[in-house]
């Protein structure tokens, strides 16, 4: 069959991805729906075919955390000659609780996957993108102290620090702290982009929002955590989710179903919430303000021209290849 656009979303094997992926599928089932992660143990592609009597789902390994790999997805990816990308969904993240792990490049792992890993897929698929596009960024409430988590304040120093912290200060944070930072970081990074993309090329309509899914229980965010954290996380609150809610005096705590719907809405819905929106920042299906210091531009601008230096390696033909989106 012969699809007219494509669909891409990391993380698209698990919990919200999955989710996500499966309302996509079913809303599109004109356009191949690209599911990436590090492995698709359950054979999500698969499953969701079957399961819609489709097979416009097809899954194709991503390990953020390997620029080099980012960079082979990417040229794979072309070679392919799959559709223009209509949606390009920017969800897989990990939190890293402990002592400061890295990646093959030597990048703190959570801001290199949560981060750095995604803003060099978008960069190298920039050509492939369909007009009128959507980027469609999975964020966090954690990002904003105004939003009571339970988990430590972001800190947004530079983006120097968060990528190599070598420092007392930096490197003593805790995993969930850099965690939080880094959902912040998604949401300057989102503004720096769609504020450039529409100063640059406006004429192509490409839109960026960002995401809080709200907390889920069940998912796979907390792999990395200990045995017991794992367990209640996995087990135990995804069944005391109205409890949870009404215990912390709020609605934003769901089943992954639910804020998979959200994503998908945002990423291929229809209506005018969401159609030709841009710049903006999503609580589920609510349009709100994120946190003060996602706003601040300097800080989106630190963000921004660290990722573009660092991706392109000082090199200045690289470098303008990143930052105009031709």
């Amino acid at each position: 069959m012969a699809y007219k656009s494509t669909i891409l979303i990391t993380g698209g094997t698990s919990g919200l991805g999955y989710h996500a992926a499966l309302d996509m599928a079913r809303a599109c089932p004109d356009s191949q729906v690209i599911v990436s992660s590090r492995s698709d143990k359950e054979q999500v592609a698969a499953s969701i075919n079957k399961m819609l009597g489709q097979s416009n789902v097809v899954y194709v390994p991503l390990d953020l955390g390997d620029l080099a790999k980012v960079r082979a997805y990417a040229k794979d990816f072309a070679v392919a000659q799959h559709p223009p990308i209509q949606a390009l969904v920017l969800n897989a993240g990990l939190q890293f609780p402990g002592e400061v792990k890295t990646t093959v490049d030597g990048l703190e792992a959570t801001f290199g996957i949560n981060h750095v890993g995604h803003a060099l897929l978008f960069h190298l698929l920039v050509p492939y993108l369909a007009d009128n596009a959507r980027v469609v960024i999975t964020s966090s409430g954690t990002h904003d102290p105004e939003q009571w988590s339970g988990m430590p304040l972001p800190v947004y120093t530079s983006a120097e620090e968060l990528a190599y912290p070598t420092t007392e200060f930096t490197a003593s944070h805790s995993g969930r702290q850099r965690y939080t930072t880094s959902k912040l970081c998604n949401v300057l990074w989102a503004y720096a982009l769609a504020r450039r993309l529409s100063e640059q090329v406006p004429a192509r309509g490409i839109t960026v929002t960002a995401m809080d899914p709200g907390l889920m229980p069940g998912t796979g965010l907390g792999r990395e955590a200990g045995t017991v954290a794992r367990f209640l996380f996995s087990k135990v609150m995804p069944r005391t989710i109205p409890l949870m809610r009404v215990l912390a005096r709020t609605d934003n705590i769901h089943h992954p179903s639910e804020s998979g719907a959200a994503l998908a809405r945002l990423a291929v819905g229809d209506d005018d919430g969401v159609r030709g929106v841009t710049g903006k920042y999503f609580e589920g299906h609510r349009e709100i303000r994120s946190s003060k210091d996602s706003y601040d531009v300097k800080k989106q601008n630190d963000l921004w021209q660290w990722t573009v230096e660092s991706l392109s390696g000082g090199d200045e033909e690289t470098r303008k290849r990143f930052d105009e989106f031709r």
